[in-house]
């Protein structure tokens, strides 16, 4: 049985180990960007992070999920879709999914993001975003399944092509 929990800042330096595994598995290199660990811990000492862990009967770590709470911060996705300023309040960006191969076929990217909304509703958010490349059929069919809608296409990450999909979960 694998468990999606929610973990703090202490458990960031174990999740990001997961993101260098995965990174440096890919077979498309287009489909993921990993951000640096610096990205990540910014957003975890601002309590503007939210992570989650997948964690099997053993205790071993087998993917990872961060959410960021952007606000106003012009990394903010809701800009892209041109968004009023209460409604970028409202955003909450589904960042970074990564699954070690040994733990896939458990749909634990959809299980974690799954686990995040129900947090970021009772949170108060309203606007879930999210970048797949358009190639990437995974993430794709992942996040059409939970309801998330095609808004728009766009260079993204330093000139890497990306969907941008939102969810409204009111």
């Amino acid at each position: 049985m694998i468990n999606i929990i929610r973990v703090g800042r202490e458990r960031l330096k174990e999740a990001y180990e997961i993101v260098n595994k995965v990174d440096q598995g890919m077979n498309v290199l287009e489909w993921f960007v990993a951000e640096p660990y610096e990205e990540f811990d910014f957003w975890m000492r601002e309590e503007r992070g939210l992570l989650y862990l997948a964690v099997d009967e053993d205790e071993n770590v087998g993917a990872m999920f961060f959410v960021i709470l952007p606000g106003l911060h012009p990394d903010n996705l809701g800009y892209d879709l041109n968004m009023e300023e209460e409604q970028l309040k409202l955003c909450a960006m589904m960042d970074t999914a990564v699954v070690l191969p040994e733990f896939r076929g458990h749909h634990l990217q959809y299980e974690m993001m799954q686990h995040a909304e129900e947090d970021l509703r009772q949170l108060g958010y309203q606007y879930l975003l999210c970048t797949v490349h358009p190639e990437n059929v995974f993430s794709r069919s992942n996040v059409m399944k939970q309801g998330y809608k095609k808004m728009l296409t766009k260079e993204k990450y330093g000139g890497f092509l990306r969907d941008i999909w939102m969810k409204d979960i009111i």
